[in-house]
């Protein structure tokens, strides 16, 4: 049975119990359950902190979880990312005090606030820049005006709570993160069937179905503007003259198609979500 983590709560909890209620595994129906036995698809479900999730999967205690790439390279023990899941992603920045430092050379010997400072003092080391981390667990932006840093490293979307603690974003990007299937060191049976009906929800997000009616002399020209994964399906309609195309089209822009389909002299454009796919 393959025993896989989940996170229990915060940004990434929601969002991974909906991929896998798509991917067809049962779910809990109570937020304080931490424990579900999946029979039918031979899985068992452990609901952790995101921040134990990487910690379990490399003792080898759990085989699968799903954490943020953020916090598998903050613990720095050997779990391994083994697909990317296309949600929560995040940004991390260091900054300071306007003026302060320009350059990541400049936070030599300084005192560098961090809830990930295993992922910050890594960084660092690799380009030999020596620091004094303080770890936080939250609210590292305040670090600096209460006196306890000169300069911090945190998660960045628009950079708005840092400049209203009076900072600045400098250097270079840390990491881009966002949410991860990660295992251990061996590979666990189920792990496959697993990924692969988790790439099939990804899939179903990111497409579209797209059928439609179009004169046959156009085909090719229609083809150009939707090729498909692979290649549309042509169906012969009674009108000898006519055919019937589905297509599979992302679904960002999928207006775009529509339209210029539409120019082109198709017909009847259907667009259909997708519930899940098999590639």
């Amino acid at each position: 049975m393959l025993r896989i983590a989940v996170p229990n709560k915060g940004s990434l909890s929601e969002t991974a119990a909906e991929m896998l209620a798509e991917a067809g595994y049962a779910g809990r129906r109570d937020s304080k359950q931490l424990h579900l036995i999946d029979a039918a698809n031979d899985v068992e479900f452990f609901f952790l902190r995101p921040r134990d999730i990487a910690t379990y999967v490399a003792l080898g205690a759990l085989d699968v979880g799903i954490t943020g790439r953020d916090l598998l390279l903050d613990v720095r023990m050997p779990a391994r990312e083994i697909e990317a899941l296309g949600f929560a992603d995040s940004t991390f920045r260091f900054a300071g005090p306007p003026g302060r430092f320009a350059s990541l050379e400049q936070l030599e010997g300084v005192r560098v606030a961090t809830a990930y400072p295993g992922l910050v003092d890594a960084f660092l080391d690799e380009r030999g820049v020596a620091v004094d981390i303080v770890p936080l667990d939250g609210a590292v932006e305040s670090a600096v005006q209460l006196g306890v840093a000169d300069a911090v490293a945190d998660v960045v979307s628009t950079g708005t709570t840092l400049r209203q603690a009076g900072l600045e974003i400098f250097g270079p990007v840390l990491l881009e993160s966002e949410a991860v299937l990660i295992a251990g060191p061996k590979d666990a049976d189920g792990t496959d069937t697993l990924l692969r009906r988790l790439r099939g929800v990804m899939v179903a997000r990111q497409y579209v179905m797209v059928d439609y009616d179009l004169p046959a002399a156009l085909v090719d020209r229609a083809v150009e503007i939707a090729s498909g994964i692979e290649s549309p399906t042509i169906s012969p309609l009674r009108d000898p003259e006519w055919v019937a195309v589905r297509v599979m089209v992302p679904r960002k822009g999928v207006n775009r198609v529509m339209d210029e389909l539409y120019e082109l002299g198709a017909r009847a454009i259907l667009v259909t979500a997708i519930d899940n796919a098999r590639l």
